[in-house]
């Protein structure tokens, strides 16, 4: 049956929460919009009147697909050159979702994100649900096909590995890379450096001040203001994706990290080859935690997330593949971010 100017009214109202479900659930932009245009796919193929809850028919569509696509995402991730890391997405996209309660603001954090690469797709699908989205367990297990008991169980279990990331990272176990995506997966038990309460919620400006000290420090030339700034066992890593080159694993060690960063910062010509320009740095926020952005002639080159606690920078997280950075430089070009904090930096 032809859809009615309402069905197609209901199914676009619905598509913004479809969308940040999905982004949760992949940790990709351009997936997520995929898998919400294919739930409009089957909601056009379906008989609408006869489904009782709209909403909830379109949520259980979505997922499924979702799960699907995580299923065969692992297998791509084992051959992705180098780190695979989730796409960042900068302060305002809507496709971040309910920001209401610090829950929801930490199931789309980019350490959040790392780290539900290591969970089962039926464990991210019940974690993104219940933490972001507030299902119930009795509508998750009608979600996926399970019973209320095991849902619970899922949610539970999702919540404990989490839980131990961040236990293994401020433990010292930060630098350790890898996780049940397998090779190309992320830092995933870098999650912070901080065990639970060790998390400080951070607003823009208190985001923008934290940027503004570690530019200050990282464009010093010295690697002793970036120590400062760093926890011992802080952890750096990158996703060029094979296209811009990028450290090949996660390393760790406040020393290590700094001497790295003071190398990337130092102005060079053959950099400004590779990257078409000298890129004006910015501050700002993505996925909620501080953020330094590169841009070069409007367009977003490279997204550098900084994961900090009371103790200081735990990660220092680089996305510059440019297939995960598209949607970073549409919406760079649709907002106003702001003056640079430091105008042609290399």
């Amino acid at each position: 049956m032809a859809l009615t100017l309402s069905d197609v009214d209901r199914f676009e109202a619905a598509r913004p929460r479809l969308e940040a479900i999905a982004y949760r659930m992949l940790g990709s932009a351009s997936e997520a919009e995929d898998a919400a245009q294919e739930t409009y796919l089957r909601w056009q193929a379906a008989d609408v009147e006869r489904i009782e809850v709209p909403e909830a028919w379109l949520t259980k569509v979505l997922t499924n697909l979702c799960l699907n696509q995580l299923a065969s995402a692992r297998a791509r991730r084992e051959t992705y050159v180098g780190q695979w890391l989730p796409e960042p997405l900068l302060e305002g996209d809507p496709m971040l979702g309910p920001a209401e309660t610090a829950e929801q603001r930490e199931s789309v954090s980019y350490a959040v994100l790392v780290l539900l690469e290591r969970l089962s797709p039926n464990e991210r699908a019940v974690y993104v649900l219940r933490e972001a989205f507030a299902y119930s367990h009795r509508e998750i297990a009608e979600i996926l096909g399970l019973s209320e008991a095991a849902s619970q169980q899922i949610f539970h279990r999702a919540k404990k590995h989490v839980a131990q990331g961040r236990a293994k990272a401020a433990s010292g176990g930060g630098a350790a890379g890898g996780g049940a995506a397998g090779g190309g997966s992320a830092d995933g038990a870098a999650l912070g450096g901080a065990a639970d309460g060790a998390r400080a919620e951070i607003d823009e400006a208190a985001a923008r001040r934290i940027v503004e000290e570690f530019l200050a420090a990282a464009t010093s030339g010295e690697t002793g203001p970036l120590i400062k700034l760093l926890t011992s066992d802080a952890i750096a890593v990158g996703d060029g994706g094979g296209k811009v080159p990028a450290r090949a694993s996660a390393f760790g060690g406040a020393v290590a990290v700094a001497k790295f960063l003071r190398g990337l910062f130092k102005p060079a010509q053959a950099k400004r080859d590779l990257v078409g320009g000298s890129p004006d740095l910015y501050a700002t926020t993505a996925n909620g935690g501080p953020a330094v952005v590169a841009v070069v002639d409007g367009r977003v080159f490279g997204i550098m997330c900084l994961e900090r606690t009371r103790e200081g920078i735990v990660a220092v997280r680089s996305q510059v593949n440019p297939d995960k950075l598209e949607r970073a430089t549409e919406r760079w070009a649709a907002g106003d971010f702001g003056a640079p904090v430091v105008a042609e930096a290399l």
